[in-house]
């Protein structure tokens, strides 16, 4: 069936790590849409997600939406090659994860920049984005 990966549209990194996600998922697994878009905000309220808590990236996965380092976690384990084998750090604790990828979240922008609209998908790529 497939899964759904809600991205801030307007950060550099996060529209790196959906090219990045694109490259590395020759199955086409993985569906896109911004967490600014229409479907992305309905897709929030649907599963009850917090958006001052969650502003980087959610996976919805066989029903269920995941958030923070499980979501990354999670994607990661469906990519091709040697990138799956990252899911096994999903053993260290979740406060511990969530703590270090909530401060990279946080400096992301200064990190990496931002954009001032939504990512638009290319041609070839467009048909894997829910916008």
């Amino acid at each position: 069936m497939g899964a759904t990966v809600l991205f801030d549209g307007v950060c550099n990194f996060c529209n790196n790590s959906v090219n990045f996600i694109i490259e590395r998922d020759k199955a086409g697994y993985f569906k896109f849409a911004p967490l600014q878009s229409e479907i992305g905000e309905e897709l929030i309220e649907k599963y009850g997600i917090d958006p001052a808590d969650t502003d980087s990236v959610v996976l919805i996965d066989e029903g269920k939406a995941f958030t923070h380092s499980t979501a990354a976690l999670k994607i990661a384990r469906k990519l091709d090659g040697p990138w799956s084998l990252s899911h096994g750090l999903i053993i260290v604790p979740r406060f511990i994860r969530d703590g270090a990828y909530k401060l990279f979240a946080k400096y992301r922008y200064r990190l990496f920049g931002r954009r001032d609209a939504c990512m638009m998908p290319t041609p070839e790529i467009r048909a894997r984005f829910l916008i």
